[in-house]
């Protein structure tokens, strides 16, 4: 009896045991794997959808629908879990904070909104499995050179989506500077060999999200929409299938995306979710009937606030607070709800379209605190990642501040790896335009160079010449391609990220108008069909822009190669009789570029330059192809810049 006893115990134990590890195993199986009635009853939800296996497991949905701020929600999923509701000052939103468990899997759930009569709404939701690793997003860096387009004046590749009826601005008119051009995603997609061929390894396109504004929308600076692309540049699938392509030629896709403002007419603008979701928001809201320019609170662009120890606290809310114009409200990012919603967004992004960077535009203006969070969560998800932050200061010290690993006296932890070089922009331009003194022309290039002692990493920091809001290199330097090509080389040397800007190889101007954004947005030519010229093809093209074509081509393709330029030492020579030297080297190669200023053939005395140990050796002219053998005296026939490496 004893034994049978103890039998029937333990085969009781092992049906508890079995039924345990049934419901365990349960557990780890999502709801989702089951069959839902898929339902989109609500207006909007973002993010759209959301990722599993991302190092931070929570998420804030943002729901908009009438009167929803009143409904009780439910989410009936395993591997997600609702915990908290949150209320909106408008009644119609609310924002879901869920965290998702380790288990979760890929799949769709059902949120259920239970309104206070009694009914019902449904919308489904979507985890997507990831691509890829967190790790295997990889960003640009000093091996790469950065193509940056303006997407509206670059390609016309599908004429057909040009006018979007429905939209507030319909028209395209080429002959207008600020109106629609007509330039798109496929245009950029159908250029991609043409850039690959160039020597560019990074592609910036600027916004390509709607801005569905009445006019001036062709710059993609006022979004309406942070989960749309523009449908008169393309579609979603386009926007992928632009990145997947740029990666099928080893190029790497970065966004410019928008933290401190929206467009005028982003949805959210008629229905404001908080009190302070923009900054002036009482203001604009007592005066939205008679809004303008004058009525508009402005910034103050005092971006040296955010340093100055001594600075008001009035100037620094004129600077962070104030909107940039009338059709550009400022964000408020100290809402943590719009923070939340800025940093998931950045990241949808990179998920989206498997990102190989962000530059992050008026990087001082918003939030400080918020942007050194924003930097860090993007960060610490993606460790392999690239972001570069717009400082447009020409004051390197204020550059400096801004990168991750500067010991700032405010202690002041930014989390950002690059920022864009203004100040050696400057120093370049002046010092192959001004006439040669004591502290003038290539001495500014010289003393621009020995600011990075200021830098943590100099290798990082993103230097051009000329881009989206400046005015075109030709045009600075008085339309010389001499000055232009001597510019350029010496970027194109310098232990920094290179960015430049789409036609600059055909010395594309704006000396009609220095300064004029419309004209330094110019139709690359060939972009459309019709075009006489065609800088793809060749068609067209001066002898001038032919050879700056091929001149680029050549440094660039050559640096693609180089990691003596990419990553190597540094060592420059002060000025000296109009010239400048200076070279770039590792264990396996030197790189030595020279600028002359001189009218006339001028001998270099290669003596001074002993410690580069070229003595003796052979050198290449990168650009000719000649050879050279290093000794006393070096001949520079003419005003140029000369590029010569030991690789042969």
């Amino acid at each position: 009896m004893k034994n049978t006893f103890r039998i029937l115990t333990v085969f009781i134990l092992i049906v508890l045991m079995s039924c345990q590890e049934s419901v365990s195993n349960s557990d780890e199986v999502k709801s989702t794997e089951l069959p839902i009635v898929e339902s989109n009853e609500i207006d909007r939800v973002e993010p759209p959808h959301w990722w599993t296996g991302l190092k931070n497991q929570k998420l804030q949905l943002l729901v908009k629908h009438p009167n929803i701020g009143s409904a009780e929600v439910d989410i009936s999923d395993q591997g997600v879990s609702l915990v908290k509701v949150n209320k909106a000052d408008s009644p119609n939103y609310l924002f879901l904070d869920l965290e998702l468990s380790k288990s979760a899997k890929p799949g769709k759930f059902n949120i259920v909104f239970k309104q206070e009569d009694g009914s019902e709404l449904k919308q489904t939701y979507e985890l997507k499995e990831r691509q890829k690793s967190a790790d295997e997003y990889v960003g640009f860096d000093s091996s790469d050179a950065i193509f940056l387009i303006t997407p509206d004046r670059f390609a016309n590749g599908d004429p057909s989506n040009d006018i979007i009826q429905g939209l507030k601005q319909i028209n395209i008119d080429r002959s207008e500077g600020y109106e629609r051009h007509g330039g798109d995603l496929r245009g950029m997609i159908n250029s991609i060999d043409y850039i690959h061929d160039l020597g560019y390894t990074a592609v910036w396109p600027t916004p390509v999200l709607i801005n569905d504004m009445p006019n001036g929308s062709y710059h993609g600076y006022a979004i309406t929409d942070y989960h749309k692309v523009d449908p008169r540049i393309g579609t979603l699938d386009e926007y992928k299938e632009f990145s997947s392509k740029l990666k099928e030629k080893g190029m790497k896709l970065i966004m410019d995306q928008v933290a401190n403002h929206c467009g005028l007419e982003h949805w959210w603008m008629k229905d404001l979710p908080f009190k302070d979701w923009v900054n002036f928001q009482e203001h604009f809201e007592e005066n939205f009937e008679n809004w303008d320019w004058q009525m508009v609170k402005h910034s103050n662009h005092r971006r040296t606030t955010n340093q100055d120890p001594y600075a008001s606290e009035m100037d620094h809310q004129g600077m962070s607070d104030g909107w940039f114009v009338k059709d550009m409200p400022d964000l408020n990012q100290r809402n943590p709800f719009m923070a939340n919603y800025i940093i998931q967004n950045s990241i949808w992004w990179v998920e989206t379209l498997d990102l190989g960077g962000i530059r992050q535009d008026t990087y001082p203006y918003p939030d400080k605190d918020f942007m050194a969070k924003w930097a860090g969560a993007i960060m610490t998800e993606y460790p392999n990642f690239s972001i570069v932050g717009e400082e447009w200061s020409y004051n390197p010290l204020l550059v400096a501040y801004w990168q991750d690993g500067k010991e700032n006296a405010d202690g002041y932890k930014s989390n950002l790896k690059s920022s864009m070089d203004f100040p050696m922009q400057k120093a370049i331009i002046d010092g192959v335009k001004e006439e040669e003194s004591w502290d003038k022309g290539l001495v500014k290039m010289y003393e621009g160079l020995a600011n990075d002692f200021a830098y943590v990493s100099p290798k990082n920091i993103m230097v051009f010449l000329d881009n989206h809001d400046k005015s075109r290199i030709y045009t600075e330097v008085g339309e010389d391609a001499t000055k232009a090509k001597m510019a350029l080389s010496y970027m194109l040397m310098l232990p920094r990220i290179p960015q430049i800007y789409y036609g600059t190889e055909i010395l594309m101007d704006d000396t009609a108008n220095p300064g004029d954004h419309g004209l330094i947005r110019t139709d690359f030519p060939g972009g459309w069909e019709g075009d006489t010229v065609n800088a793809f093809t060749g068609v067209g093209l001066t002898a001038d822009q032919r050879d700056m074509q091929l001149f680029l081509k050549k440094i660039l393709n050559y640096r693609k190669g180089s990691e003596a330029i990419q990553t190597g030492e540094t060592k420059h020579f002060a000025p000296e009789n109009k010239t400048y030297v200076l070279a770039r080297y590792n264990d396996d190669e030197t790189v030595v570029h020279i600028i002359n200023k001189n009218d006339e053939s001028f001998e270099l005395d290669l003596t001074r330059f002993e410690e580069l140990g070229l003595n003796g050796k052979t050198l290449k002219n990168v650009i000719t192809g000649d050879t050279i053998i290093w000794s006393d005296k070096l001949v520079l026939d003419s005003t140029g810049s000369y590029l010569f490496t030991t690789k042969i």
